[in-house]
């Protein structure tokens, strides 16, 4: 072992041996019934610390080391915030000892110009001075790093083969404890990296995080999704485009998904839609995924967590579609009518700021819901119901925000929609409001 590879293995064993004791100290009760140890498997990860004594060790042995020193640290950054019984007994304290330590030995990595891992980031084409050291030894790690994560989701998969309870089946090949954790490394690699430079490793990021979509498990499948949405925010729609199918595929699959991850099932659906067809609004993907959408709101349109999740993330989908949403307008407004009246005010806030949107992406065309006497009505309505509302104010101020955009874009078909509600004394200061508004048609 030449004296560079001497020393640099020195660091490792150094910045290892406190992250070893923190972990050692952790304290940590496996879930009942659980016969897997995860703090068994990352002190398994961190080199031993008699190795240096030994002569034979190569320099493919010490690449082997750093490798997993690596996922150690990731699997404890990525507990940070986890909700996973099986990650959240790690302190915030030794999550960031994991950082420090491999950021602090991607900069004793980048001066031993011996050590060759496995690929060389110039044959990516990145430029090395726009990149931290951490960021430089991350993107070194990926080719060898994400097979090895790829495998271990997918050994707990559900295989075709499987007869029976096919989860049962996959467990029984490999804990999934060890699938979610490979989960959690695989996002914390990815979202290391941004814009530009991710673009470029998407042939790597791609199979390993599509397998994780496919997982049963709904924690596989909600790190693939974060790790999705990141790709979608860094990524250009050309370097996105050699697995565009397979990506909004894998999407529509899994809006059926649990309550649970649904947020992260619009949001990284939107993302990617947008990102990829965004040039588009005609593609058929956008009405596939829309569809999908709201067929599962159409189900459960009194579940408050999927509605929420739904307006909050839908606002990008829709500047994107245009014109093109009024061919989903006999499905999007009855909803729309409904949550206008739901019991929290989170809902009724999102879908008021929604019907704006939609109004001023569609005023231009004639329909049965944009001016109607049906909306004017249960704006009318919900602005009496928002006396018994905690955001009674901030409500009334959307109501005649939307009111004052019909009055200017539809003119005559909004005043004999609102001429019934003129006498109404409950709406008498929105009447005055109204009334002493320009009638030019601006649409802000």
């Amino acid at each position: 072992m030449s004296k560079s590879l001497s020393t640099l293995y020195q660091h490792l064993l150094e910045l290892s041996e406190p992250v070893r004791e923190s972990l050692y100290k952790a304290e940590y009760h496996p879930p009942e019934g659980s016969n897997v140890s995860i703090k068994s498997m990352l002190e398994s990860l961190l080199p031993k610390p008699n190795s240096l004594s030994d002569p034979a060790v190569s320099e493919a042995k010490i690449r082997s080391e750093i490798r997993d020193f690596s996922l150690c640290c990731a699997a404890l950054a990525s507990s940070a915030g986890s909700s996973y019984e099986q990650l959240s007994w790690i302190p915030d304290s030794l999550s960031i000892a994991a950082v420090s330590a491999f950021c602090d030995f991607s900069r004793s990595i980048s001066g031993c110009f011996s050590l060759e891992l496995s690929t060389k980031i110039g044959d990516l084409g990145l430029d090395l001075s726009l990149m931290s050291d951490d960021k430089k030894l991350v993107i070194e790690l990926m080719p060898e790093v994400f097979p090895s994560l790829k495998e271990t989701i997918k050994e707990s998969s559900i295989d075709k083969s499987d007869e029976g309870d096919d989860i049962s089946a996959a467990v029984a090949r490999s804990p999934v404890a060890y699938a979610i954790v490979a989960a959690h490394q695989l996002r914390w690699f990815v979202t290391q990296v941004e814009y530009p430079q991710l673009g470029r490793l998407c042939f790597l990021v791609m199979p390993c995080a599509l397998t994780s979509l496919d997982h049963w498990s709904t924690e596989v499948k909600g790190q693939g999704m974060i790790t999705f949405i990141h790709l979608a925010k860094n990524v250009n729609a050309a370097e996105l485009s050699w697995y565009e199918d397979v990506i909004l595929d894998a999407c529509c699959q899994n809006i059926a998904s649990s309550d649970e991850i649904w947020l992260l099932v619009v949001e990284m659906s939107v993302v990617l839609l947008t990102c990829i067809q965004g040039n588009n609004p005609r593609s058929l993907w956008f009405e596939k995924m829309l569809s999908e959408m709201l067929s599962h709101l159409e189900r459960q349109p009194r579940n408050k967590e999927r509605r929420v999740a739904w307006l909050k993330h839908i606002e990008q989908l829709f500047n994107v579609m245009g014109l093109v949403l009024l061919a989903h307008f006999s499905r999007i407004f009855p909803l729309f009518f409904k949550w206008m009246h739901a019991d929290d005010d989170e809902t009724i806030l999102l879908v008021l700021k929604r019907v704006h949107t939609v109004i001023k992406l569609t005023w231009i065309r004639n329909t049965p819901y944009i001016g109607s006497p049906r909306l004017v009505d249960e704006l009318a309505t919900l602005h009496k119901e928002a006396s018994m509302k905690v955001a009674r104010e901030e409500i009334r101020a959307h109501i005649l925000q939307i009111l004052i955009l019909l009055q200017q874009c539809k003119g005559p078909q909004f005043e004999a929609a609102w001429h019934k509600h003129k006498d109404d004394p409950n709406l008498a200061a929105l009447e005055r409001s109204l009334s002493g508004t320009t009638t030019a048609m601006v649409v802000r």
